[in-house]
């Protein structure tokens, strides 16, 4: 109960802050992006042992980057069955929202890579370094996918039901991945690099 107590400030300000930028228009979402994840990063040292979740092993690291690899062949094929079943009325027009959003010409390619290191970092710690590892001894090998559930469900005030759906699967991976190895350095590792070959390198949409 200490430990709720003792986020909850943190936890008010971080969704405050999402549904800030998930409502935001495009031309604020780089800005308000900045902002969401430096309060997920400044939420999840203010609560502490947040240097100690760093362990990189060459095998955690393995495992991070093989999960980057497997989530991106995902969406290789989801992308393919969305464009030809169209799922819940889900189409391209989807897909492109959420690209337009950082992927724009109007955005130098420097200023993308930053976004994706903030978002990578941001996420990571505060959705595994701090909820998950909170909810890891109620939940036991379920706590990955509460959490997951839980940004999904964030994820909806866009309207844009693919984001939320997207968001639970990589969300459920990426507990995984911290779940089994307890390296923080695996998931951030994992996280950027598949955002970058999603938004940058190989883009799918």
């Amino acid at each position: 109960m200490r430990t709720s107590v003792r986020m909850l400030p943190g936890l008010v300000i971080v969704v405050a802050s999402m549904v800030l930028l998930l409502t935001a228009s495009k031309a604020d979402f780089i800005d308000l992006t900045f902002l969401s994840t430096s309060c997920m990063i400044a939420a999840s040292v203010s609560l502490g042992g947040y240097t100690r979740l760093f362990r990189p092993k060459a095998r955690t690291l393995v495992i991070g980057l093989i999960s980057a690899v497997l989530l991106y062949l995902l969406f290789v094929a989801g992308a393919a069955g969305i464009d030809a079943l169209h799922p819940l009325g889900i189409g391209a027009s989807s897909e492109d929202s959420i690209y337009s959003l950082i992927a724009s010409p109007s955005n130098p390619i420097g200023l993308q890579v930053l976004v994706l290191v903030f978002d990578a970092v941001g996420y990571e710690s505060f959705f595994r370094g701090v909820l998950q590892r909170a909810g890891d001894g109620r939940l036991g090998v379920a706590s990955p996918f509460a959490i997951a559930a839980a940004d999904a469900a964030i994820h909806l005030v866009s309207l844009n039901l693919l984001w939320a759906v997207t968001t639970f699967i990589v969300d459920s991976v990426w507990g995984a991945v911290f779940y089994f190895t307890g390296d923080m350095s695996s998931n951030v590792a994992s996280h950027f690099v598949w955002d970058i070959a999603v938004f940058i390198l190989f883009p799918i949409h």
